[in-house]
């Protein structure tokens, strides 16, 4: 069975499940946190090496209320501290390269600060790559790729004719990462939500309605087991 190199996560439902649970609904981000670590190992088991997990989507750092946006960074604040100064975190217990990409810019300075030490910190590593996009938007990378390449077109450090395929790869975020082989989103929704919209171009799709904090090992499998079993073929 064919196992996936890169899978990413579009964990949605964390909120639901809250509610579901008569819980305040910020409670399912943390919930959702914990998940994450057993997803890692889930998919680490199955022979999966490079994981990204949608955290926060650049529409959503704006328009989701102040308090909540405060709750999910001061947690992912308090996990890549946990990588800087615990030895033991299963970031260093894996050897997994960690990596935060999307517009970090617009975060809190001493979140950005945190997320590099943790960056530098793994850097490594090599068993493993889980990637974080935070504050990020597909359309909005694809903007920036084409900025930055303009902006070589007109230092003369490239010439127009050789802009190609490779060309905007090398400019997005995700640089030197293969693109997902699959894509798998929780919580009942069927749509990209502006993730990775020129990386995920012959992705396969996994969907499923069961919410982020409660998809279980045996889930997941059977999804990974559906994509061994599909045949890819890459437009052709």
């Amino acid at each position: 069975m064919q196992v996936p190199t890169h899978v990413s996560f579009i964990p949605d439902g964390n909120r639901r499940f809250a509610k579901r649970l008569m819980k305040t609904p910020w409670k399912g981000h943390e919930w959702g946190n914990e998940k994450l670590k057993d997803v890692f190992q889930w998919c680490a088991q199955a022979g999966v090496k490079v994981i990204t997990i949608y955290a926060l989507s650049l529409e959503n750092l704006t328009s989701r209320p102040k308090h909540e946006i405060d709750f999910l960074l001061n947690i992912a604040k308090k996990e890549a501290r946990g990588i800087i100064e615990d030895s033991n975190h299963f970031i260093h217990r894996n050897r997994v390269r960690v990596k935060f990409f999307g517009r970090t810019d617009l975060l809190p300075k001493d979140l950005q600060s945190i997320f590099r030490k943790a960056e530098q910190k793994t850097r490594s590593y090599s068993n493993y790559f889980l990637n974080f996009a935070i504050a990020y938007g597909g359309r909005q990378e694809l903007v920036e790729a084409s900025r930055r390449i303009a902006v070589k077109i007109a230092n003369r450090k490239l010439d127009p004719e050789d802009v190609d395929e490779k060309a905007v790869r090398e400019n997005l975020q995700t640089g030197g990462h293969p693109d997902p082989d699959l894509i798998i989103r929780t919580g009942g929704e069927k749509r990209l939500s502006n993730f990775l919209l020129f990386q995920s171009a012959y992705s396969e799709l996994a969907f499923t309605d069961t919410y982020w904090p409660a998809l279980t090992k045996k889930e997941l499998l059977s999804i990974l087991k559906d994509f061994g079993n599909r045949e890819r073929r890459f437009g052709k």
